[in-house]
């Protein structure tokens, strides 16, 4: 540290552009070291992170559109998926819940990695891992004989993309001063989301032009997504090449294991995991579930040409979701989280009646609608429960430190900590709902030959989750208490 640094309490321009380095001194909320560079070098280090974080989000989804190509591609276990052949539709399921599964299994120790290792060294880490899942499905894809325990294999990898979400917003928001560090970390979620419908569009047409630059045969499908899957590769390389040359990190980014101990002992972060298992847990869900369900429900899609190589639509449903989370935030602001958050559950049970009834009538126009529905208000419900965790923290310190005679600045400020600690957890939980609800509908459809008893199902958690919100939040002054910090988080 520089003498300059010692006398001023600032970094110089020279620290603040250390590459690959620890920044022993980082103030955010001290405006003068704010405009001698710290704005720069932050703007600088979410740059890379959305970049990053992106490409994880984009692999960890890569399977919900790889294997609607795989049983053409002439693996037997996926064959007939195009038919509604319940095997392979189970089969397809199975490959597309197992990344969400490990996705959200690494959320919690991908955040603690990053005092750890620091955002330089875990960021380029991170994103160097996607190097496996993807060159892996390259490799395999092209030997015809692979089993599906090998691809599910391949699968579980891919979820290493969905554990860089954590890391990436845990490193993130030790850049930003309070009063933007909400609007860097829905920069930075948004950014990682729409990795999944990016990936949804740009895979079927890869895949699609595979096959018209070699044939529509077993070789030239498996061609096709090989091409699909080898795109990504350059941009994982950029992005750990980046990370390692140009990011910093900080050596007073500490973990708070006292906040972690007390948010999980604490009953919202379990209530609110649950509230997040309907909204993000359905959002991821039915993100990596699309496609196959277009495919397996309306077949003769596949006729239309060029139409199925936007696949089947599909990208639309994570493209309007993302984009409606930070509405749901900025309305919970204007109305409160709580029941903006009742409204949502409440109308998904809706959207998914819809769907219901448009798989009885064969109509595909209803069901994307009621599907693009339902997704706009995952992400909706996304933004409203964020909301509403660093006001609930806030509101319970607040009651106890008058009935106990606390300091309430002290008491603010360690629910303040609580609060960030239990985003971890409940982003964790909530992604994990996604495995849940692609096993619901693999175990319908294999059971009852329809997905529709899964489908019932939903429709009345959602309800009894909108109960919960009521119950726990309506009742009392929790959604009034207005907290603005992270009401944009995008976990």
């Amino acid at each position: 540290m520089t003498a300059t640094v010692a006398a001023t309490g600032q970094q110089s321009e020279f620290d603040h552009q250390r590459r690959g380095r620890w920044l022993d001194h980082w103030e955010p909320d001290n405006p003068k070291f704010w405009a001698s560079g710290g704005n720069r070098t932050a703007r600088k280090n979410l740059i890379l992170s959305v970049f990053a974080e992106n490409l994880g989000f984009s692999v960890w989804v890569i399977w919900g559109t790889v294997v609607t190509s795989m049983g053409l591609a002439g693996f037997d276990f996926l064959a007939g998926l195009g038919k509604g052949n319940p095997v392979a539709v189970s089969n397809a399921l199975l490959l597309t819940s197992t990344p969400t599964l490990v996705g959200a299994a690494l959320r919690i120790p991908y955040t603690f990695a990053i005092p750890k290792f620091g955002g330089r060294a875990f960021t380029a880490f991170s994103a160097a891992m996607l190097l496996i899942p993807t060159l892996g499905l390259a490799y395999f894809v092209n030997q015809p004989q692979t089993p599906m325990w090998v691809f599910l294999v391949l699968a579980a990898l891919a979820g290493f993309g969905g554990g860089n979400f954590s890391s990436s917003m845990a490193n993130i928001s030790f850049f930003f001063p309070e009063g933007k560090k909400g609007a860097a970390l829905g920069i930075n979620a948004a950014g990682g989301n729409l990795g999944v419908a990016q990936t949804q569009l740009a895979l079927p047409l890869l895949i699609t032009l595979g096959t018209h630059l070699m044939a529509k045969d077993p070789a030239g499908y498996r061609f096709g997504i090989t091409l699909s899957v080898l795109v990504w590769v350059p941009f994982i390389l950029i992005a750990t090449v980046g990370a390692l040359r140009y990011m910093d990190s900080i050596s007073t980014a500490k973990s708070d294991g006292k906040s972690y101990r007390l948010a999980l002992t604490n009953r919202h972060t379990w209530v609110m995991s649950f509230l997040y298992i309907g909204t993000f847990g359905s959002f991821i869900g039915f993100s990596f579930a699309f496609p196959t369900l277009i495919k397996a429900n309306f077949p003769h899609l596949a006729g239309i040409g060029w139409i199925t190589t936007l696949g089947n639509l599909a990208f639309l449903g994570a493209l309007v979701g993302s984009f409606s989370r930070p509405f749901g935030g900025w309305v919970s602001d204007k109305v409160g989280g709580a029941k903006i958050t009742v409204y949502v559950f409440a109308g998904m049970s809706g959207a998914v009646a819809l769907i219901v009834a448009a798989l009885e009538l064969k109509s595909f126009p209803l069901y994307l609608a009621a599907f693009l529905t339902l997704f706009v208000l995952t992400g909706i419900g996304n933004g409203s429960t964020y909301r509403m965790i660093p006001s609930i923290f806030s509101a319970v310190a607040k009651k106890h430190a008058s009935e106990h005679g606390l300091e309430l600045t002290e008491a603010l400020a360690s629910a303040k900590r609580q609060a960030g600690a239990a985003i971890g957890v409940i982003g964790a939980i909530g992604a994990s709902g996604g495995y849940v609800l692609q096993q619901a509908l693999r175990l319908s459809n294999t059971n009852f030959g329809s997905m529709t008893p899964a489908f019932w199902s939903y429709a009345a958690a959602f309800l009894v989750m909108a109960a919960t919100t009521w119950f726990f939040y309506l009742r009392t002054s929790f959604a009034t208490t207005r907290v603005p910090s992270l009401a944009y988080a995008n976990v």
